[in-house]
């Protein structure tokens, strides 16, 4: 990995810009980060993007710096008042996708094509099949039901196309012609929205027809899409890049060594999902990833192995769930998988399936395969990757040797699923096709890219969006880069993987909360005490859900799934932003629980889904929740919470003291610098709610006086000691692990940075006081010093052993600096 030219971030702050919070608000919260610690504000995409937009991640136009932001002017006003107070920026980009939006208009490279096809100058731009049947057309399904029911809204004005909202060009000359023959004539086909899963002809951004595949690879794209963002760049006012998914892309590697020189080698950090022991390939072009192998390793010292193991029998007995239902994760999976590849992703499997055909035919020895098998043969190995996609075409000979070991052995398996071994002989072409050993001819190059690029859209479908939805044992173990499965790490996989990311990736981004995680840091923090108590999470259960069969004061559950996920979101959201039932506060954190429930229902796919609606199973869904986990019967979610307050501070503290202080750059979300408490989005996505005189009080001496000051006042310690000394975190810096030692060692977490900071952390809080506290568990710390604590002001001498129970004794973590 090659060192950037201008110095990496310190630590990073995100912001989620939308119309609510333009350039403008953003400005506003500097002196305050700058205060915080920060080096860079973080944004999201800052781009023209469909009116409205919440994220922008639906790009029109990559030559505009978005208006309903302040445009360009204010996007350079708040570099200079960022820069004012030492600050830079870095910027979210999303080079994969393009929005198809209504009216078509607004994306002006799009409406050239339609109105052009394929002799359009912009008909590069795009990831379009044009021989995939259609007549040679675009199938643009944004009908709300079959084309002859609709014809009767169409209408022609001003030489466009009208349909409700949306709006579409006319092929020159095709103007004056009856409407049927109008509607044949043009360079698109307007179909049933319901059309997309089976005839698509475009790429898309995983399955959603809303969003088309750009071509990056092309340079001429690449110029045209990034212009913009480059040219700020070069002009200082943008000092680092995130790069939004990269495995949509041809060329992963190719398209960040092409950034990397066109930027003069920022910063750069790439949203690349690893899974399980994967890694990030060597050979790519930037800093490491946007960091979720980071939430992993953090969350996973949190959860008990053994209490998970209890509470999963607990769920299985309260939920009975069939076995590809929740009951068991890898099963769940599987089921997922198929349900995806063979419906959501029918048309991505019908081109590979075209393209493999064309190349059975030609190959020097023909594999008479029928089309039927390659189809399953695509499929069955698809299902089959443990990973979100391979990376054959990478010039990283430990990664090629590691795809194709993977891809061999998925075939074996696949291999099982035809009943004629003879035909099972497509597994092989389609495991040789997806690794490029059939040379580097358009179709062969078109198979692997696009066979990596669906094995991308599926995994993330099929386990972020399906399985981790299905299986709601442990809330916080369903995260983006989780393994619901084995939801619990040691301290030697932690110690591992930092010491890992110091030497190969000492810049990566590290995060603990996204604009993407389905919970925030401090809400897992929270559900992750359960593991340590699941006995007592049954119990409660029972007090409240009636075994899952009825519950209290009549708030009777729709089905036992529901009610355990929603009890659970329920004490995960806690009362930080609740306040009492009845209340108006509590009315708010009422419908943030029931949207989030309902979501989790839509995405499970089981009862109702997004696409086939169950409308009286989800007013039920919406109606239990206010009643039951929202109502006045979960007056012991209260109990409960009073009663594990220790220890869910424990793991807010812990969980946040790591993030800040392990190799990597820390990326901190609007608004998590205090205690927050947020579920999936879009709730997650509201605008920060900063409280900078928090943050004088505790400048000018005051004592925390709850959670969210003892977060906030350990989160400014450790980010101002980053930026004071980015020395002993960068690329130069040294990770070295502290063993604790005696009976309570395993509760101990501590390293070292360069010999001059240690930060300690307590996990399993609850299990460590049912087991009689530290005992003489003890900790010698580092020579130099004497040892300051940040947080306490306490002094140790260097090279000392200190009981643990000492060191701790005011909280559960602490900050050492050597004097």
């Amino acid at each position: 990995m090659t060192q950037p030219s201008s110095p990496s971030p310190t630590a990073t702050y995100r912001l989620q810009l939308q119309p609510d919070f333009p350039f403008s608000a953003a400005a506003g919260t500097v002196p305050h980060l700058a205060a915080l610690g920060v080096s860079h504000l973080h944004l999201s995409p800052v781009l023209e993007a469909v009116p409205r937009s919440p994220h922008g991640y639906d790009v029109v136009d990559h030559a505009a710096v978005r208006a309903e932001l302040g445009g360009e002017r204010g996007l350079r006003a708040l570099a200079a008042t960022a820069k004012a107070h030492g600050l830079g920026l870095i910027v979210d980009i999303v080079p994969n996708h393009m929005a198809v939006p209504a009216p078509m208009s607004l994306n002006g490279p799009l409406w050239d094509v339609l109105q052009n096809g394929p002799a359009s100058p912009y008909a590069r731009w795009f990831d379009i099949d044009w021989d995939a049947g259609h007549g040679g057309r675009l199938l643009l399904p944004v009908l709300g039901g079959r084309l002859g029911d609709e014809t009767r809204h169409f209408r022609v004005e001003d030489g466009v196309l009208r349909y409700h909202e949306h709006a579409f060009p006319l092929r020159p000359g095709t103007e004056r012609l009856p409407l049927p023959r109008l509607l044949n004539a043009q360079w698109y086909r307007l179909a049933w929205w319901r059309l997309a899963r089976s005839e698509l002809n475009y790429r898309r951004f995983f399955t959603v027809s809303e969003l088309i595949g750009l071509r990056v690879e092309d340079p001429a794209v690449f110029e045209a899409t990034h212009g913009t963002v480059l040219r700020l760049v070069r002009e200082g006012v943008i000092d680092g890049l995130r790069v939004d998914h990269p495995d949509g892309l041809v060329d992963p590697g190719g398209y960040l060594t092409r950034l990397r020189a066109a930027t003069g080698n920022r910063w750069t950090v790439v949203e690349k999902i690893l899974t399980g022991d994967e890694r990030l390939p060597t050979g790519w072009a930037c800093a490491g990833t946007t960091g979720y192998d980071a939430l992993r390793h953090i969350d996973g010292l949190f959860v008990c192995p053994q209490g998970a193991g209890r509470l999963f029998s607990h769920y299985r007995d309260f939920v009975t769930p069939l076995a590809d239902e929740g009951g068991d994760w890898e099963e769940t999976v599987r089921r997922a998988a198929y349900e995806v590849v063979t419906d959501q992703l029918a048309a991505e499997v019908e081109r590979l399936v075209r393209t493999a055909a064309r190349i059975s035919e030609r190959v020097p020895h023909p594999g008479d395969h029928a089309p039927w098998a390659l189809r399953h043969a695509i499929r069955e190995l698809l299902v089959r990757l443990p990973v979100y996609r391979p990376y054959a075409a990478e010039p990283d000979a430990d990664r090629a040797e590691q795809d194709a070991a993977m891809l061999g052995e998925a075939a074996v398996r696949a291999r099982t699923a035809f009943r004629v071994a003879e035909e099972a002989h497509a597994v092989d072409l389609v495991r040789d096709l997806a690794l490029g050993l059939f040379g580097d001819g358009p179709d062969c190059a078109e198979f692997a890219a696009r066979f990596a690029q669906t094995a991308s859209a599926l995994h993330a479908k099929s386990v972020e969006d399906t399985a981790f939805y299905r299986y709601p044992v442990l809330l916080p173990a369903c995260e983006v880069g989780g393994d619901p499965g084995e939801p619990a790490l040691g301290p030697e996989a932690f110690h591992a993987f930092c010491a890992r990311t110091q030497r190969d990736w000492p810049t990566t981004g590290t995060v603990l909360t996204t604009h993407d995680t389905k919970r925030s840091a401090d809400v897992r923090a929270r559900l992750a005490v359960l593991s340590e108590c699941p006995d007592r999470w049954r119990d409660v259960l029972g007090q409240v859900a009636g075994g899952g069969v009825s519950a209290a004061d009549g708030a009777v559950p729709v089905d036992a799934m529901v009610s355990w996920l929603a009890w659970q979101t329920a004490f995960g959201l806690g009362p930080a932003d609740g306040g009492p039932p009845g209340s108006a506060r509590g009315a708010a954190a009422t419908e943030r629980v029931a949207a989030a429930v309902l979501k989790s229902v839509r995405e499970a796919g089981l009862r109702t889904s997004w696409t086939e609606r169950n409308a009286a199973y989800e007013d039920a869904v919406v109606e239990f929740v206010r009643g039951g986990p929202c109502g006045p019967a979960a007056g012991p979610l209260t109990a409960l919470d009073d009663e594990l307050a220790p220890f869910i501070r424990a793991n807010v503290l812990g969980a946040t003291l790591l993030h800040l202080t392990m190799p990597g750059v820390p990326d901190v979300y609007q608004g998590s610098e205090r205690e927050y408490t947020a579920l999936v989005d879009p709730d997650n996505r509201r605008p920060a709610r900063l409280r900078p005189e928090l943050l004088a009080e505790l400048d000018g001496g005051a004592a925390p006086h709850d959670l969210s000051g003892e977060k906030l006042r350990l989160t400014a310690a450790a980010l101002r000691l980053r930026r004071m000394h980015p020395q002993w975190f960068g690329a130069g810096a040294s990770y070295a692990p502290l063993h604790a030692e005696g009976p309570a060692a395993e509760h101990c977490v501590a390293f070292c940075r360069s010999g001059r900071a240690v930060a300690v952390a307590t996990r399993l809080s609850l299990r460590l006081v049912e087991t009689g506290g530290w005992w003489d568990t003890s900790l010698r710390l580092p020579p130099g010093g004497p040892w300051r604590d940040l947080l306490t002001g306490r002094e140790v001498a260097g090279g000392a052993v200190v009981g643990v129970r000492e060191l701790l004794e005011l909280s559960p973590v602490a900050l050492f600096v050597a004097e």
